[in-house]
C-alpha cells in the first residue's frame, strides 16, 4: 500500500519578500484517487494567509492536485495542493517488529543459578547522609586535597 503525501505550496509575504513556502498537510494510505480525494477536503478548509482582503477566489484542477488562486486589491496569492507519493523518509518511525510467538513455560529458559556460598560480596562504600529529597549533605567534592 503507497502512502501519499498531501502538500501545499503557498505565496507568503509581500511584496519584494513574496515567496513560496512548501509543507505537508497530512499523509494518506492507500491509492492515488483516495489522496485526491482527501486533497479535494483540504481545500475547502484551507484559509490562505493572504490576500488580507481577498475579493475573488478560484479553485482549478491540475493533473497532480489543484490550483487555488485568490485575488486581493492589490495582487493575486497562489496555492497549489499536490498529491505525491512518498519515496524516502530520513525521520520515519522504525518499522512494527514481526510478532514473534509467545513462549510457553515448557519452553521457557531455567532462571539463573544462584550464586556460590562461597563468592566474595562486593564491598559497600561508606553510608552517606542525604537529604528527603535524595541530594547528599555534604557534596562529594568538598575536603578533596587533588582538586585546586
Amino acid at each position: 500500500m503507497a502512502t501519499w503525501g498531501l502538500i501545499v505550496e503557498m505565496t507568503v509575504g509581500t511584496g519584494e519578500r513574496k515567496h513560496i513556502e512548501a509543507s505537508v498537510l497530512a499523509h494518506v494510505e492507500g491509492t492515488r484517487e483516495e489522496a485526491l480525494a482527501e486533497l479535494g477536503e483540504w481545500i475547502g478548509r484551507h484559509t490562505p494567509e493572504h490576500p488580507r482582503s481577498p475579493k475573488r477566489s478560484r479553485i482549478f484542477r491540475t493533473a497532480d492536485g489543484y490550483l487555488l488562486v485568490v485575488d486581493g486589491a492589490w495582487q493575486s496569492f497562489s496555492s497549489r495542493f499536490t498529491v505525491a507519493e512518498l519515496v524516502k523518509d530520513s525521520a520515519a518511525p522504525p518499522p512494527e517488529p514481526e510478532s514473534t510467538p509467545v513462549p510457553t513455560p515448557e519452553d521457557a529458559a531455567p532462571p539463573p543459578a544462584a550464586p556460590p556460598a562461597d563468592a566474595a560480596v562486593a564491598p559497600s562504600g561508606p553510608t552517606v547522609d542525604r537529604y528527603a529529597d535524595g541530594v547528599p549533605v555534604k557534596p562529594a567534592w568538598l575536603g578533596r586535597t587533588d582538586l585546586p
